[in-house]
C-alpha cells in the first residue's frame, strides 16, 4: 500500500464501484464512463447505489416491468418510464426495506439526493439520444426545509479542548484507556477548530505534510486539487507535542501518516468522527457535534473577524461562494447586525 491516503482511498472506491456496477444493467456503463471525468469515485459510488435502488425498484412495484431484470432490461425500456412512475418512486423512498430486509427511510435531503441522481443519468441518456425523453424533469424537487447550523459557541470550544486536555467528566475506566492519546486527540481537536479543514483532508496528511518553519501544511482537496494551509502558533504548540508523543510510539519508517490510530495505523474518517463524539457528548451535550460542525464552527468565526465571506470559501476550498453562504447561518445574522443602525430615521 503506497503512503497516500488519496490514491489508496480512490483505488478502493473504484474497486467498490465496479462491483457496484456488476449489480446494474450493463447499459449503465455508458453513463458512469461519461460522468467519470468530472466526478470522484465515491461521488459514482453514491450514484450506482441511488440508481441500484431505482432499478430494484422498478422490476418489484411497477408492472410494465415485472418481467424484467437487470439480464434482460435494454436501454429501449426506459422509454417504457414516465413521470408517474417516478413520482411513485420518491413515494416508495420515504419507507422501504433493503436487500437485507431492514426498513429504510429518506427525509426531504435523502430523497432529493436519490431523485438527483437518476434525474443526472436520465439527462446524460438523453444528450446522447439514447432516450427519447427526460421525464424526470416533470418531477419536481423535495422541499428541503432548513435547519439552524449547529456549531460551536466560543466558551463551547474552550470546553471541548479542556475535555481533551484533562478528561474531565470521564470515568476513571475510561479515563485510563484514553489517557495516553491526550497529545493526539488535543492537537488533533485543535487542527480541526483551527483550520476548519475537512475530516477526509485530516485523515489523509502525512507527517511530511506539515512545516513548521511557515506554520503550514499542504491538503489534499475534494476533488483532488491540493492547497496549503496556514495555522497559528497554539496549534503549533499543539502537534509538536503531538509529534513527540507519535515519535514515542517506534512506528516502521514506512508508517507516513500523521494521526495515528491505537493499532498504530493512519486512522480513518470514522475513528476520528467517533473521537470527536466522544469528546462533544461531554462539553457540549446538548448538539450532536461531528467533525464538519467544527469545521462549520471555524467557518463560522471566521466570518466573524473578517467579514468577508470570499475569504472564508477561500480557505474552506469551496468553489462556489453561495455555498459558504448556504452553511453559515452567522453569516446573514452579522449582517442583520451591521445594517442596523445604517439607516437613519433623524438626520440630526
Amino acid at each position: 500500500m503506497s503512503d497516500n491516503y488519496f490514491i489508496d482511498r480512490n483505488r478502493k472506491n473504484l474497486r467498490k464501484l465496479n462491483e457496484l456496477l456488476d449489480e446494474l444493467p450493463s447499459f449503465c456503463s455508458i453513463y458512469f464512463v461519461g460522468v467519470a471525468s468530472r466526478t470522484t469515485p465515491l461521488t459514482r459510488i453514491n450514484y450506482a447505489r441511488d440508481l441500484k435502488i431505482f432499478f430494484t425498484y422498478l422490476y418489484n412495484f411497477e408492472r410494465t416491468f415485472f418481467n424484467k431484470s437487470n439480464q434482460t432490461i435494454q436501454i429501449e425500456d426506459l422509454n417504457k418510464i414516465d413521470s408517474l412512475m417516478i413520482e411513485r418512486f420518491v413515494s416508495y423512498l420515504m419507507s422501504y426495506d433493503n436487500e437485507e430486509g431492514v426498513v429504510r427511510s429518506n427525509a426531504d435531503r435523502g430523497l432529493a439526493r436519490k431523485l438527483s441522481s437518476v434525474r443526472s443519468f436520465f439527462q446524460f441518456m438523453f444528450d446522447k439520444d439514447l432516450i427519447s425523453a427526460n421525464v424526470v424533469t416533470k418531477v419536481k424537487m423535495p422541499k428541503i426545509i432548513k435547519k439552524d447550523i449547529i456549531k460551536l459557541e466560543e466558551d463551547e470550544v474552550e470546553d471541548l479542548l479542556k475535555v481533551s486536555e484533562t478528561l474531565e467528566g470521564f470515568g476513571e475506566h475510561q479515563q485510563k484507556y484514553i489517557e495516553r492519546f491526550i497529545p493526539r486527540d488535543t492537537a488533533m481537536l485543535s487542527l480541526l477548530l483551527g483550520t476548519g479543514i475537512r475530516v477526509s483532508e485530516l485523515v489523509g496528511l502525512n507527517v511530511d505534510d506539515i512545516d513548521f518553519k511557515y506554520n503550514s501544511f499542504k491538503v489534499t482537496r475534494k476533488g483532488g486539487g491540493q492547497a496549503i494551509l496556514y495555522f497559528s502558533d497554539e496549534i503549533k504548540d499543539a502537534l509538536i507535542k503531538y509529534l513527540d508523543f507519535r515519535d514515542s510510539l517506534k512506528l516502521p519508517e514506512s508508517e507516513k501518516a500523521l494521526w495515528i490510530s491505537i493499532q498504530g495505523k493512519r486512522m480513518g474518517v470514522r475513528s476520528v468522527e467517533n473521537l470527536v463524539k466522544k469528546y462533544a457528548r461531554i462539553s457540549a451535550p446538548l448538539k450532536k457535534i461531528s467533525p464538519h460542525k467544527l469545521r462549520s464552527t471555524y467557518g463560522t468565526n471566521l466570518y466573524r473577524e473578517t467579514k468577508d465571506i470570499s475569504i472564508v470559501a477561500e480557505v474552506l476550498g469551496h468553489k462556489d461562494v453561495n455555498t459558504t453562504k448556504k452553511y453559515y447561518a452567522a453569516i446573514s445574522e452579522n449582517i442583520r447586525k451591521d445594517v442596523a443602525n445604517k439607516v437613519k430615521l433623524h438626520k440630526n
